[in-house]
């Protein structure tokens, strides 16, 4: 409920936002904007004024990607090459630092704006985010709206209990280690991340072995594919099971953790009751 009250208010918050900025005689900001990054699809579908943006990634409709499938729906969308995003003749576009270079390379050469935004791998980079989208759609002011509505939620979602070890598993035994928003996620509900105490910085493999001699408190896995994968036996494996039986197990959704959006406010929310919920 909390997460959901805090994104509401997101949402009234930049109504109400939207509104001053028309009455205060702002500039416009660009007309036709085009998104080809997952995070900055879910940015820009919070913070654009209506009409102004024109299309998403297709990765902002697959629920196991995207925090906002249901939004995703109201635009049309892109697969990220350039000939397809240049006939939409948009004044802008936002990509991420690692978005199909080429595209983004032949886009500018086309004399197309792009705005790049790095991946956020902490949480207090959130409201950057927030306030880059929002100053390259001419949308300042919403964008502090929104950044305060962030902050307030995150604020109430700190979790002031001893710090439990948690491990983030999934197949092929990957995970994440220190410098991530997962660790930072779990750092600020109560845990410890075995993946950064285990020495990984960003994301690696996790011996079945090392995580077993860990006895981490809680095993958190995501929602599992479509389909069995050799990739996920490892989920299924006895060992595990056995650990889960004497910690605790939490599973979520990846959409929730991957981008830098008021959406991370969900994932918080799990992990802060999962570490109430331990003895």
């Amino acid at each position: 409920m909390l997460p959901a009250l805090f994104l509401a208010a997101s949402v009234l918050g930049t109504e109400a936002a939207r509104a001053e900025t028309m009455r205060a005689g702002a500039e416009p900001g660009p007309a036709r904007v085009v998104s080809m990054n997952l995070c900055t699809d879910q940015l820009a579908m919070l913070l654009a004024a209506p009409g102004q943006l024109v299309s998403v990634s297709h990765l902002a409709s697959d629920p196991l990607s995207s925090s906002m499938v249901d939004e995703a729906a109201a635009y049309p969308a892109n697969r990220g090459g350039a000939e397809q995003i240049f006939l939409m003749h948009p004044d802008l576009v936002l990509a991420g630092t690692y978005t199909s270079l080429a595209s983004v390379a032949l886009l500018r050469d086309l004399g197309v704006e792009v705005v790049q935004l790095p991946p956020v791998n902490a949480l207090d980079q959130v409201p950057e985010q927030i306030r880059a989208v929002g100053a390259a759609l001419g949308r300042a002011a919403a964008a502090e709206a929104l950044v305060a509505e962030f902050e307030q939620g995150l604020a109430a979602l700190r979790s002031d209990l001893p710090p439990r070890r948690a491990a983030l598993y999934y197949p092929n035994g990957y995970t994440v280690g220190e410098g991530t928003l997962a660790d930072d996620v779990l750092n600020h509900t109560g845990f410890t991340n075995v993946g950064a105490t285990a020495g990984l910085t960003g994301g690696g493999t996790l011996p079945l072995e090392r995580l077993v001699l860990a006895a981490p408190d809680l095993i958190v896995t995501s929602t599992p594919y479509p389909g069995a994968s050799r990739s996920e036996e490892i989920l299924r494996h006895p060992a595990l099971a056995a650990l889960r039986a004497r910690a605790g197990s939490v599973v979520t959704s990846d959409a929730d953790w991957v981008c830098g959006t008021p959406h991370i406010l969900r994932a918080l929310a799990a992990m802060k009751a999962a570490r109430e919920a331990l003895p």
